[in-house]
This record gives C-alpha cells, structure tokens and sequence, in this order.
C-alpha cells in the first residue's frame, strides 16, 4: 500500500491553516500571501518615518548650503572624496546582491540565498570599515568641531574669521549625517544575518518570503539615503573648485 503525498492547489491553501505550518502564517492573516504583503507595507510606513527624519537634514544641508555656500564648499574640499565614491560603489553592489537574493526567494521552489545574503553583509562591513578609516582621517585633519577645531588652517586658506562658524556648522551636518547612516548599515547587516542563519535552515520558499523581501527593501533605502548624502556632501568643493 503506498501514499500518495501530492496536494492539489486546494488542499495547499487548506493546509495553510493548519497547525502544520502555523510557525509561519500568524494567526491574523488568512493566508501566505495576505502576511507576505502585510509586511511589505508595514515596511514602506516604516520607511516613511526615516524619510521624514533624514528628510529634515538633507532640508538643512540644502538650505544652509544656499545661505553659507563658500564656506560649505571649502569645507566640502576637504572631506575624502575618493573614500565616499568607492563606498558608494560597494554600496550599489551589496544593493545588488540583495535584490538577487529577494528575487530568488520569490521565484526558485528551492531558494538558494544564503551566499547572496552573506556577500551583502561583508559589502556592508566594507562600507564601515572605509567609513570607520575616514573617520579616523577626518579626526587627524581637524574636520571636527569642538576643541579639536583648528582655526588657523581655515584663516591660512583664506575664509575669514566670520566663516569659521559656517564651516563648523557643515561638519557638524557632516558627522549626524554620515553617524546616522552607518548606525543604521550597523542594524541591517545584523538584520541580513539574521535573514541568512534562518535561510540557512530553508525557512523560507517562494510562498514564504516576506522577511527576505522586508530586509531588502530595508537595505535600499539605506542604500539610497548614501546615494543622496554622496554628492551634497563630498562634491560640493569639486563643484566649488
């Protein structure tokens, strides 16, 4: 006598409900996909509230830019450029290995994404420890404000006394700006590896992908803020020169 495991499209969906997979559909949601897009928008409403945070610095950034324009433009000069496009390129790589790895656990019946996680995490640890080098740079030059603040390099390179204020204003924009970043680069990549270990252990499937798909769009936007604070921040001396 043999038995035959195979289930109809019907008896899936019936099988849904049942105690058998209830460690992945909560018992609010009727079905896989209601939870899965459930998910995704308590994701984008989160999003909203961090585009309305980073919203009012880069309002900040953009309005004191127009009103102290020479002196953010030689204090932009001296920020490490070369540092802020490779970081920008890791981060468009790790953004692509990410969407690689929502894509395969959205259309494979047996997801392969662990490796696609783990690359998108060491991108991100890359990205910090590039950050973390240029932060030490920035402390060695002076770029900070505070006791550290060395006026005489400014005065030498000529902006007048009068300006000084204006160039600590924009690094002070500088450090919440980029700080604010990398805090939350810290949070996704422990998040992506999170993602990974559950991955690990098949978790997730094409009708189970709602933490995968979250995580991402999650790591994009963070990806994107970086896009933005790229160029009004380390381009406005080039710009300037």
């Amino acid at each position: 006598m043999s038995l035959d495991l195979r289930l109809t499209e019907q008896e899936r969906k019936l099988l849904e409900h049942t105690v058998v997979v209830r460690h992945r559909l909560e018992e609010q949601y009727s079905n896989l996909e209601q939870q899965n897009e459930t998910a995704g928008l308590g994701m984008w409403l989160f999003l909203a509230t961090e585009i309305m945070f980073f919203g009012t610095l880069f309002t900040a950034l953009f309005v004191y830019r127009l009103l102290y324009a020479e002196a953010f433009e030689r204090a932009s000069a001296h920020l490490n450029w070369q540092i802020g496009a490779t970081n920008t390129v890791v981060l468009l790589l790790s953004s692509l290995f990410m969407a690689l790895a929502v894509y395969r656990v959205r259309t494979s019946p047996t997801p392969h994404v662990v490796p696609f996680l783990l690359v998108t995490a060491a991108l991100g640890a890359l990205f910090l420890a590039l950050k973390g080098y240029e932060y030490y740079d920035d402390i060695r030059q002076g770029l900070v404000i505070g006791p550290r603040f060395n006026e005489e390099t400014w005065l030498a390179a000529g902006l007048g006394a009068g300006e000084l204020p204006h160039v600590q204003l924009f690094l002070l924009l500088y450090w919440i700006m980029t700080a604010a970043h990398a805090i939350h680069m810290v949070i996704g990549i422990g998040v992506v590896l999170v993602i990974a270990a559950l991955a690990s252990k098949g978790r997730f499937d094409a009708q189970y992908y709602g933490p995968v798909e979250v995580t991402g769009l999650y790591w994009h936007f963070v990806d994107v803020v970086w896009i933005f604070l790229f160029p009004m921040l380390y381009l406005l001396g080039i710009h300037g020169g």
